[in-house]
């Protein structure tokens, strides 16, 4: 950033006092959240906040019967925290790019590790995605938000949109997937051959297959999921 004084650095970095939408981004690392009501957030994504907010852990039965189990299945690799009352959040997640999403009636598909906030009028649902079991570790779901509102996610650097159009299926690796649009259901392909094992390993030999009509995000990082019992 540079030299600065104090007095400079603060005014370079303080934060805007005038932005008061619902998800402002403060920077674009950090998602401020001009809270008067409730949020659900990434668990362990508060950086900082003032006023009167409470913040309460997903209880097992928050969401319902249903997702209790999928959150099970998939070793709760994303966990939420609901943040409710007013006053200022900052959301943030190990450095990553914040992207805000207004959803008008729209779907979209998110990687559990990369979603990292979206406001309460979202329905959302888990999907495992079962073909993957047994074949790689960890990433093994995503996070189906759809309906009008808020959310946001995260990348590693900048995020790459690609067109899936009909008759043109879009191969992803699933490390570097984030997201894709929800009227689209990925498919696996596998390709193991010798020179898998003496490559740089097995990463390139699966891949997400997207067909039909839609986009997938993309990020230029292969991220390795850890669930919460790692």
């Amino acid at each position: 950033m540079g030299k600065f004084s104090l007095d400079e650095f603060v005014h370079k970095t303080q934060q805007d006092d005038n932005e008061n939408d619902y998800f402002e981004l403060e920077t674009e690392r950090v998602l401020e959240v001009n809270l008067n009501g409730e949020v659900w957030s990434k668990m362990g994504a508060m950086i900082s906040y003032t006023g009167d907010i409470k913040f309460e852990r997903e209880r097992v039965l928050e969401h319902g019967l249903g997702k209790m189990f999928k959150k099970a299945l998939t070793g709760e690799g994303t966990q939420l925290m609901k943040a409710s009352g007013k006053g200022r959040l900052y959301l943030a997640d190990q450095g990553k790019k914040v992207t805000v999403f207004d959803l008008k009636n729209d779907s979209i598909c998110v990687n559990g590790n990369d979603l990292l906030a979206f406001e309460p009028s979202i329905e959302w649902d888990i999907r495992l995605m079962r073909k993957m079991a047994g074949i790689m570790s960890g990433g093994l779901f995503n996070v189906t938000l759809q309906g009008t509102g808020k959310v946001a996610i995260t990348t590693h650097f900048e995020p790459l949109t690609l067109l899936v159009k009909p008759g043109e299926t879009v191969y992803t690796d699933p490390h570097a997937t984030v997201a894709w649009s929800g009227n689209l259901t990925p498919e696996f392909k596998t390709d193991i051959s010798f020179r898998t094992f003496i490559g740089r390993g097995s990463g390139e030999s699966i891949q997400m297959a997207f067909s039909g009509e839609g986009f997938v995000i993309i990020q230029p990082f292969e991220e390795v999921y850890m669930s919460s019992e790692s």
